[in-house]
């Protein structure tokens, strides 16, 4: 039988702490393909949003019973908003598992944001250190231990504001468009190293907070969402991780530098 696709290979997949977000649906998608895992989460973020932190251990629990056959999981709690925090997610995921091949820099600061005339030093600080400085920087110690072996891959994520205004999170988007517009010229320096970077925007995707009773929103906002949907159809966490899934594997090889939205067809007013 022909091994999974990604059989041999180790994914660092950030921001894995909940069932219903983004970074579980990779990772276990990456699970079925035979990867090892070394998984990052910070629960007490989650823990102060409305739809609230999940049992880390059960998390994990629900992940490992995914793998193939050889493969490992380990996992770890890291602050990003902390400078050190990338070194120390790229040291514990090679003690734990080794050679490192895969990174996905899924995680992301939420709230504490607003429009223009709400912001603030510490607020648009906070967003950067966590979105934009530690990818770059987690990203920077990932190409120092890869030895040009085929499969390197890293995924960043951006969101819809390079299509359309989010007015309303303007500290969020400032640290996303970073990512997005530094993107053709972090990926020419690691296709030197022999590393694939590709961003992905996913779209509103509801990982909770478009469900009414986990909402960080108001409820109009929730309906107008839905309804620009071809279909009436919200995101699910599946939909993007389809696509990572892909461009992470060999069947993706000839995609780089590319910022790829994943939207299923939302309508932008």
């Amino acid at each position: 039988m022909t091994p999974p696709p990604l059989t041999g290979r180790t994914a660092v997949v950030t921001g894995v702490s909940r069932r219903r977000g983004i970074g579980f649906a990779v990772a276990a998608r990456l699970a079925d393909m035979g990867a090892s895992l070394y998984l990052q989460h910070f629960a007490p973020h989650d823990a102060d949003q409305p739809w609230g932190a999940e049992d880390i251990n059960e998390v994990m629990d629900l992940l490992r019973a995914r793998l193939q056959p050889g493969a490992r999981l380990a996992h770890g709690e890291h602050d990003f908003a902390a400078p050190e925090a990338p070194d120390a997610l790229i040291s514990d995921a090679r003690a734990a598992l080794g050679h490192l091949d895969i990174l996905i820099c899924n995680h992301a600061r939420n709230g504490g944001d607003g429009r223009l005339q709400a912001l603030d030093a510490a607020m648009l600080d906070m967003h950067w250190a966590v979105n934009a400085r530690s990818v770059l920087l987690a990203t920077a110690r990932f190409a120092d231990q890869h030895d040009g072996r085929a499969g390197g891959r890293v995924i960043w994520f951006t969101s819809g504001q390079l299509l359309g205004p989010m007015p309303g999170e303007i500290a969020y988007c400032t640290s996303k468009a970073a990512l997005a517009g530094i993107t053709p010229s972090v990926a020419a320096d690691l296709a030197d190293r022999g590393i694939l970077l590709n961003t992905v925007n996913p779209g509103p995707v509801n990982t909770g907070y478009l469900d009414p009773e986990t909402a960080d929103r108001p409820l109009e906002v929730l309906d107008d969402v839905g309804s620009r949907f071809p279909g009436g159809r919200i995101g699910a966490p599946d939909d993007p991780a389809r696509l990572i899934a892909w461009l992470v594997s060999d069947e993706g090889r000839w995609v780089v530098g590319q910022t790829i939205s994943t939207e299923g067809g939302f309508r932008r007013g």
